[in-house]
């Protein structure tokens, strides 16, 4: 994976930008490349791009240039693609004549050849750029899951585009400005974010599915990909063989890789079923390397909940050693956690999911250290039903999304000059409402069906698209990629059309999943009800992060003490819980975030307008 950053103007020019601001706001998004960096300038367009290497690492120095028929193109692309070697093969039946074996090239051919045709035939996670010189117009496009990130802003003629908001705002040009959106956005749906909005005022992001182009006419961007409803009339058996051959040949397309691979095991049965698939694909008696993580004294501390019944760490490696991989238990502690809170927010670029994103940034720091990519169990529940707004309806059948169980339970801590919470949970009240709207149905639904397209349409483009954000940020802020075989987007065209009756048989949650992929797992591990990402059940981080809170209120120069109003204080320091974000945010996660959002103001230097 890489990270991408372009300035072009083509009514004007871009002579006005210098090498040093180029460079300094390709630095801002190292991390996510430590392999090399390069540049390209023209008269018009200025790319920059930082690499990590990870196919062909000798020959994909970006930005590349490819001359084909005389005309000259170059590409900045952050990505990989799972059927490179079929589209290498027909684009050589085409006159490409290869000089690498890495994807770029195989991307910028693509371009060359198909025009704005080629993103439909990319299988992969990518966000790139393409400069087609002979037409002065840049060709931008974004993979149809939004697992990695296209973000931009306009600056007068000028169009500024990065993978991270932060090289957007080192422009000496432009000022992290939050208006009422921002802010409404913020407090009611934090940590998620609407896919084509970054939050700071002017600065947005290209769609998931979504391509277009810059040229001297502007921006225009336009869907390429899009979820479609049909009447399924395939049998159950059916179903389950085309639903087992998708997934595991979305798993075995992602193990390709010139640097080591490991998988994250959890024991749940998403990254086990990735495992088990990974491991069978193993040549030659090579050991599969598997990571597990917890915190310190979470097994003193577990609480089982319906939500989470059960601690994951015995299931973990109890299954490595079924599947005898290499396996490694990461644990981090109670200080760890809270003292990168702070590097988490300056990776995902404004205040996320508190110690749910800083553990899993030290975790993917500590995987660096043996390995460069991984495969992650992630998009399971969003696609397959494993939520319980799928299967009960009174969360979904209401005016809100389903897993914010009271969406004033982090406004009313702010002033209402600040927050405006009338207003604010209107607009927010009514993305949710366009959104549940635009959910492709078929014809004469039934409701129970309606209900389940509601519910998956509404958890991939909210839901699945903040979790993917945590995971592509925390783990590249890590020089580590991460691949997510279950967004592969023929399984999700799959199965949004397969009956609620054989997802949810015998009201077992994710049971299309589970019957499909028997044969590659045990029944212990096979069986489990769904648990969520590891948070802490110690009692010693609330009393960590609480220390820092009170020290944050009693600096003047916080901005929690200008915008929490004194009930809240009061409240927050009486102990009363608050859960709300799905079931991991609780009170000390929200303690924590507070803590994010006084942090993001000031390093950020963030002003309201």
């Amino acid at each position: 994976m890489c990270s991408i950053l372009g300035i072009i103007n083509f009514k004007d020019s871009t002579s006005g930008v210098t090498q040093t601001v180029l460079n300094e706001m390709r630095k801002t998004t190292v991390h996510r490349g430590p392999d090399q960096n390069g540049f390209f300038r023209s008269e018009n367009v200025c790319f920059a791009h930082n690499r990590l290497a990870v196919i062909d690492v000798e020959n994909g120095l970006q930005p590349m240039t490819a001359v084909f028929e005389g005309k000259s193109y170059t590409i900045v692309y952050n990505g990989e693609i799972y059927n490179a070697d079929e589209l290498r093969k027909e684009l050589s039946s085409s006159g490409v004549k290869f000089s690498t074996h890495c994807d770029t090239e195989v991307v910028l051919y693509s371009y060359i050849i198909w025009g704005r045709g080629c993103s439909e035939k990319l299988n992969g996670i990518y966000a790139f750029a393409v400069y087609d010189d002979a037409n002065k117009r840049v060709y931008l496009s974004r993979d149809r899951m939004g697992v990695k990130p296209f973000f931009y802003t306009r600056l007068g003629n000028t169009f500024i585009f990065s993978s991270e908001v932060k090289a957007i705002l080192k422009h000496p040009q432009i000022r992290a400005e939050l208006d009422s959106e921002g802010i409404w956005q913020m407090l009611y749906l934090s940590p998620m974010r609407p896919s084509n909005n970054g939050i700071f005022k002017n600065i947005y992001e290209i769609s998931p599915g979504y391509h277009g182009t810059f040229d001297t006419d502007g921006l225009s961007l336009s869907r390429y990909w899009s979820l479609e409803a049909y009447e399924m009339w395939d049998d159950e058996d059916t179903i389950l063989e085309k639903t087992r051959f998708y997934l595991t040949d979305a798993i075995k397309r992602q193990l390709v890789s010139d640097v080591p691979l490991c998988t994250f095991l959890s024991g749940g049965l998403d990254s086990s079923i990735v495992t088990s698939v990974a491991k069978t694909d193993k040549k030659n008696g090579e050991t599969l390397s598997t990571y597990s993580f917890e915190y310190e004294g979470n097994q003193q501390h577990f609480e089982a909940t319906s939500f989470q019944p059960e601690s994951d760490d015995a299931y973990a490696a109890w299954l490595a050693a079924y599947l005898k991989t290499d396996h490694t238990i990461l644990t981090v502690t109670q200080q760890e956690i809270a003292t990168l809170l702070y590097d988490a927010v300056k990776y995902r670029d404004y205040p996320g999911m508190a110690d749910i994103d800083s553990s899993l940034l030290y975790y993917c720091r500590e995987v660096k250290k043996r390995h460069t990519v991984a495969l992650s169990g992630e998009c399971a529940d969003e696609i397959f039903g494993g939520y319980p707004w799928f299967y009960k309806t009174e969360m979904l059948h209401r005016d809100f999304f389903p897993w914010i169980h009271d969406p004033e339970s982090k406004v009313f801590l702010f002033h209402p000059d600040f927050a405006k919470p009338r207003e604010g949970f209107e607009f927010v009240k009514q993305m949710y409402l366009d959104s549940k709207n635009a959910c492709p149905l078929a014809p004469n639904e039934s409701e129970e069906m309606k209900s389940s397209r509601i519910a998956t349409w509404l958890s991939v483009n909210w839901f699945m698209t903040s979790l993917l954000e945590r995971k592509d940020r925390m783990s590249m802020a890590s020089g580590l990629e991460v691949r997510v075989p279950f967004s592969d987007h023929r399984i999700l065209e799959y199965v949004y059309n397969v009956p609620w009756s054989i997802k949810f048989k015998n009201k077992v949650e994710k049971s299309l999943l589970r019957n499909s992929m028997a044969e590659y797992l045990p029944d212990k591990i096979l069986n489990r009800k769904k648990s969520p990402y590891p948070k802490t059940h110690n009692p010693e981080y609330e009393k960590i992060v609480t220390r820092i809170f009170e020290q944050v209120l009693a600096d003047s120069n916080s901005v929690l003490r200008d915008i929490l109003h004194q009930d809240a204080l009061t409240l927050l320091r009486t102990g009363s819980n608050v859960t709300w974000f799905g079931q991991l945010m609780g009170r000390p996660q929200l303690i924590a975030w507070l803590l994010q959002l006084n942090y993001w103001f000031g390093e950020y230097n963030v002003k309201i307008v």
